[in-house]
């Protein structure tokens, strides 16, 4: 084999061993990435079968305290009710940001009652309850975090070109839903200050 040939051939295998190796890498960097997002959503799916399950004995612990304010009662029993986790994320992401509101109006509520947030019963419920929102949207900035680098290594190339051959689409965000950074509806309707 003459020398231009084997140079020829050279250059080849080092393009096919280059080209491979990008293919490689970018394969196992969106399989870690599709890791990440399951065990993050895995994640958010504990916080929100905690927070399921605690609601009603939170809802149990205030009823007979609060038997004038039954539609913040029924507002966190029906958004109770809708949660599902079969679900679709999207679905998921809209019935967690209404239990939010709900638990966030009821909280609220509890606050203007001094006999009802002393109970020993519902203060301890109350600070499980805030707790797991507190968890619940740490996670959900986690797994949004992992959701919008896979979304932007599959959107760039490499990755855009691998798509398609490997079944990459991109992944929806759990979003907050609208309404989730404003005051619970008991303060801000009522203009109670919530250090009252």
């Amino acid at each position: 084999m003459n020398a231009p040939a084997l140079a020829a051939a050279f250059a080849v295998g080092l393009v096919i061993a280059i080209a491979l190796f990008v293919v490689i890498a970018t394969y196992n960097d969106v399989v870690a990435l599709l890791r990440r997002i399951d065990k993050a959503w895995a994640n958010i799916e504990v916080s929100l079968q905690q927070r399921f399950d605690q609601l009603p004995a939170l809802v149990d612990a205030v009823r007979g305290l609060m038997t004038f304010e039954r539609d913040v009662l029924t507002e966190v029993t029906t958004a109770r009710a809708a949660y599902s986790p079969t679900d679709p994320i999207p679905d998921q992401a809209a019935t967690a940001a209404a239990t939010t509101r709900a638990v966030r109006t009821l909280l609220a509520t509890v606050e203007r009652y001094p006999e009802i947030k002393s109970a020993g019963n519902v203060l301890a419920l109350q600070h499980e309850i805030e707790r797991l929102e507190s968890m619940i949207a740490d996670r959900r900035e986690l797994y949004n975090d992992q959701v919008y680098r896979y979304n932007t290594r599959i959107g760039q190339v490499p990755g855009v070109l691998l798509a398609g051959l490997f079944g990459w689409t991109p992944r929806v965000f759990f979003d907050a839903g609208p309404g989730t950074d404003q005051p619970p509806r008991s303060l801000a309707d009522d203009g109670v200050d919530g250090g009252s």
